[in-house]
């Protein structure tokens, strides 16, 4: 598939094959800076999502470089070429526990997440080459019954709305099938 300068949001529920597909899109560059903006996890702490993380990594090819960092405006603006996140609710989730605000006011977290937002959708659209982010879509079932689950929710979907803006093209996997929207 040919991703020249090109933007896109893969979007879909958990386990739904969106990091397998973000992968592909990229797979015929020799290239690519894989941006991972989560949180570190302890591997003692938490062995299965340590051996997640091992997975992706496995499956990555040699010639690409995992930077680990909450600075995903930052990360993308520094690649010289093919760029994949992986991924967006990750990255919401290191924000808000880096400015320690899941019990602030909803209005201040709100304007935390967008003041992040307002510097990554200019880096984006100013990417030196294709740009994949991965994200998880969000809503589509039960609302959360606690207030930092619904918190995220309306948060993550705000952020997919505003990256979905900017990019070229959004895809929605579900059970490892893609759908161009």
């Amino acid at each position: 598939m040919e991703t020249a300068t090109r933007s896109y949001l893969v979007t879909g529920g958990v386990r739904s094959g969106k990091s397998t597909h973000a992968e592909r899109l990229l797979r015929d560059h020799p290239a690519v800076t894989y941006v991972a903006p989560g949180p570190v996890p302890d591997p003692a702490a938490d062995p299965d999502w340590a051996a997640r993380i091992a997975h992706h990594r496995a499956r990555r090819p040699a010639g690409w470089r995992t930077v680990e960092t909450g600075d995903v405006a930052g990360a993308v603006a520094a690649a010289d070429g093919a760029v994949l996140v992986d991924c967006l609710g990750t990255w919401l989730t290191a924000q808000i526990d880096a400015a320690d605000a899941w019990d602030a006011a909803a209005d201040e977290v709100h304007a935390l997440v967008l003041g992040h937002l307002d510097a990554l959708t200019p880096a984006l659209a100013a990417a030196a080459g294709p740009t994949v982010l991965v994200t998880n879509e969000v809503g589509l079932g039960v609302v959360p019954e606690h207030r930092s689950g619904r918190l995220f929710r309306d948060l993550l979907g705000i952020v997919n709305q505003r990256v979905a803006a900017g990019c070229d093209e959004v895809h929605l996997v579900v059970a490892g099938r893609v759908l161009v929207l």
